[in-house]
């Protein structure tokens, strides 16, 4: 499954015709090859961002292109005009988005690859596999307090962090996040066992108990483990991208948040919710006489579906968000010369 989203990433990058894309420009989180202002564009570009291919470059690696990136960036700000044959042009677009995918914007430190959106499917795909497989609610909830840590930490380690956060509110947030999927899985599935009296259909229904778990654990999660990013606000920027002599902005952070908890619950429809209906329908038949087969064509599925769900997920928002100067707090607003103004709301 992981193979085949790898294939896709590949076959879309390689499948991409050079002359089409824009002249390199450096910046961390605003800028791509693709149109960032359509739904395929971002798609395309979180394909590639999330692929699993991007686990394999060495710290070494990113140090070494991050700091090309960076000096271009120094000489762009300087007002250099540099200009880049097709080829370089494209090698450029791909290190800087080896860059992004592995080194947070606003702290530059090196992401851990578990925690990184192009290790959550090799990472996260065997909890999902085994909240999906678990038919008792000691293993239900085993698996969702996994999978929901693991969330956790993506969550913190892909916020907008302009904006500290202490230990103690790392430790509320995420001791409130899995405990809120613990209880969340604890009590669908004690609903399940006290009301379907058939052993053999409880134990059907309780693969399912992993798709509304899952999203309501998940909104919760990202939720609390994020939320300490609004009372102090984020940075706005003009449409250039470049920081607003303005005080960071709380009703930005909070649209940042409410955008990327909506983009977390839609993501446990293909992981959570596609398999198991494909498994009881088309893959029915094929199983019930090939029952060995119910593992493996299992995670394929929901890696492949997890794969493709994630990079769509991502994209239904940009990472670069806006607002109307009118939507920003009241004593920001004769400061701001233009329509919109932009921020980072993370991922």
């Amino acid at each position: 499954g992981v193979g085949t989203v790898c294939l896709g990433s590949a076959l879309t990058e390689k499948t991409e015709d050079l002359s089409t894309f824009p002249p390199f420009r450096t910046s961390f989180t605003g800028s791509s090859c693709y149109d960032l202002s359509t739904f395929n564009g971002r798609f395309k570009s979180q394909l590639l961002n999330t692929s699993p291919f991007l686990l394999f470059n060495t710290e070494e690696e990113l140090r070494s292109k991050k700091k090309v990136i960076d000096d271009l960036k120094t000489r762009f700000e300087k007002g250099e005009l540099l200009e880049f044959d097709q080829q370089q042009n494209a090698t450029l677009w791909r290190d800087q988005r080896i860059v992004n995918a592995a080194v947070h914007p606003d702290t530059s430190e090196i992401i851990p690859m578990p925690f990184r959106m192009s290790g959550y499917v090799p990472f996260n795909g065997p909890l999902a596999i085994g909240m999906m497989a678990s038919s008792t609610t000691p293993g239900l909830l085993f698996f969702n307090w996994a999978n929901q840590s693991q969330n956790a930490m993506i969550n913190y380690y892909n916020r907008n962090a302009s904006s500290e956060m202490s230990n103690g509110t790392l430790a509320f947030s995420y001791a409130g996040a899995v405990g809120s999927a613990m209880l969340v899985a604890y009590s669908l599935s004690t609903i399940v066992k006290r009301n379907v009296p058939n052993p053999s259909t409880a134990t059907k229904l309780l693969r399912f108990v992993a798709f509304p778990s899952s999203v309501m654990a998940s909104c919760l999660n990202c939720y609390i483990v994020r939320s300490p990013e609004i009372p102090p606000g984020v940075p706005l920027l003009s449409s250039t991208l470049t920081p607003l002599p303005l005080p960071p902005s709380s009703l930005a952070a909070k649209q940042g948040v409410y955008e990327t908890v909506q983009s977390r619950a839609i993501l446990q429809c293909p992981v959570f919710l596609i398999p198991p209906i494909l498994i009881s329908t088309i893959f029915k038949n094929t199983l019930i006489r090939n029952p060995a087969m119910a593992v493996p064509v299992t995670t394929y599925l929901l890696c492949v579906c997890f794969g493709y769900g994630l990079p769509a997920a991502n994209a239904i928002y940009p990472q670069i968000s806006s607002m109307k100067r009118e939507d920003v707090e009241e004593e920001f607003r004769d400061s701001i010369k233009e329509d919109r103004v932009y921020f980072n709301r993370g991922l």
